[in-house]
């Protein structure tokens, strides 16, 4: 049987962790910054072992005011060790629970420069293999993340999004821009089996563009992050794709 992970952005203080969560494969835990605090963080990892969600780290920026979404220009030292510091922070309640980190996802703003910037791509990528080499890098396909990884033998995930839109280009289309997010459930199954099938996107300006699709993510802070975990993971199972952790 083919398989796909299907990850999720959780432990948000969304309030919608339990419900999503039968139906994905992989969890990335906000760490506190961004989002999240102790009590969310011991309860999402709980949620994940209770379903047998592989659990990572979701590390973005100290910003909660604007959920870890606006860029800041930082030292390397200091990109290094926002990355180190929350890696460390969910790995005590990881311990505690007596169980593993499996991956990490860097969250928002901080995804995205990663992406794009190979300086900051090659310094998350440190931090996360100094944290631990047996971890799994999730990163936007075909982008600096990925590049920055692989270059220092981490093990990598290119991701896609059930989501999101994408540019022709490959980049997915910036949020502030109307047409960025995916609210039709239609539309993110014919996106999510084109990528897992196909490892092909459509843009917004109807251009079939490349991808690796290794895990998709939804976005557990969408309007319907549940109603598309369900529906996808049912698209999913009809044609004999099993959601699965990498």
């Amino acid at each position: 049987m083919f398989t796909i992970d299907l990850n999720c952005d959780m432990g948000e203080g969304i309030g919608n962790d339990a419900s999503i969560m039968p139906y994905i494969s992989s969890a990335n835990i906000a760490c506190g910054f961004h989002a999240g605090n102790v009590d969310i963080m011991r309860q999402t990892i709980e949620l994940a072992l209770e379903h047998n969600v592989a659990i990572g780290a979701h590390p973005g920026f100290d910003d909660k005011e604007n959920f870890g979404r606006i860029e800041y220009q930082l030292s390397g030292e200091a990109c290094y060790d926002l990355v180190r510091i929350q890696l460390q922070i969910l790995q005590g309640y990881i311990n505690e629970a007596g169980t593993i980190m499996h991956h990490v996802k860097p969250h928002g703003a901080l995804y995205n420069m990663s992406a794009k910037n190979y300086t900051v791509a090659s310094i998350i990528a440190r931090a996360v293999k100094d944290h631990s080499p047996s971890l799994i890098l999730y990163g936007l396909s075909n982008s600096q993340s990925i590049v920055a990884a692989e270059e220092i033998n981490l093990k990598t995930a290119s991701e896609a999004f059930a989501d999101r839109t994408y540019m022709d280009d490959g980049t997915l289309t910036p949020r502030t821009n109307s047409n960025a997010l995916i609210t039709d459930d239609k539309q993110s199954i014919k996106q999510v089996l084109q990528m897992v099938q196909q490892q092909t996107v459509t843009s917004v300006n109807n251009k079939t563009v490349t991808v690796k699709a290794t895990t998709i993510c939804i976005h557990g802070d969408g309007i319907h992050a549940v109603e598309f975990a369900k529906k996808i993971t049912d698209a999913l199972n009809e044609r004999a794709i099993k959601t699965c952790a990498l």
